[in-house]
């Protein structure tokens, strides 16, 4: 993972495109403002992962080529965050421990998302929501979370992998 950050660059405009639209869905202030997300660093970064996450369950099975499209967009994600840690502040020789950290938290939250939602256990995705994105939550919020997140994985199921790999992709409003 912390060698694709030596790759070549292999962000396109819609690897961009989006990318942009994970950021820009990861931001909607009902996140923090209501459901309890907390409007930190990591808050931000826990739901910039969660919306990466659902782009990767969706891209999942797909052709060799849609493949290569969410590698990139990975890439980009770590690039960005590698870039973030160093506006940051932090120093040249903690930065990859730092990505390498947030790789594992990453792929932590994929593997328990997609455990959860393919045997459509309700109760473990809330109870991964709770644990990687919602520490402090009040069952409500974790609910409301949690509906969220099924309601875009279906959604996202709706989107041709081709229309999202030529940098077309939607979220549904949240409630």
């Amino acid at each position: 993972m912390i060698l694709s950050l030596f790759r070549k660059n292999t962000a396109s405009e819609p690897v961009y495109a989006v990318y942009s639209a994970i950021v820009s869905q990861s931001r909607q202030p009902h996140f923090y403002r209501d459901w309890g997300v907390p409007d930190t660093v990591t808050g931000r970064f826990d739901m910039i992962s969660l919306h990466l996450a659902l782009l990767f369950r969706r891209l999942r099975s797909e052709d060799a080529r849609t493949r290569d499209f969410s590698q990139a967009v990975f890439d980009l994600f770590f690039k960005d965050m590698d870039r973030s840690l160093r506006e940051m502040g932090v120093g040249d020789m903690a930065v990859p421990k730092k990505i390498q950290k947030m790789g594992n938290i990453f792929f932590g939250l994929l593997a328990a998302l997609n455990a959860a939602i393919d045997s459509q256990d309700r109760a473990a995705l809330e109870a991964a929501l709770q644990r990687n994105v919602l520490d402090g939550a009040t069952p409500e919020q974790v609910a409301a979370l949690a509906a969220y997140v099924l309601a875009q994985d279906a959604a996202m199921g709706r989107q041709s992998s081709q229309a999202i790999s030529t940098g077309t992709l939607f979220f549904e409003v949240a409630a």
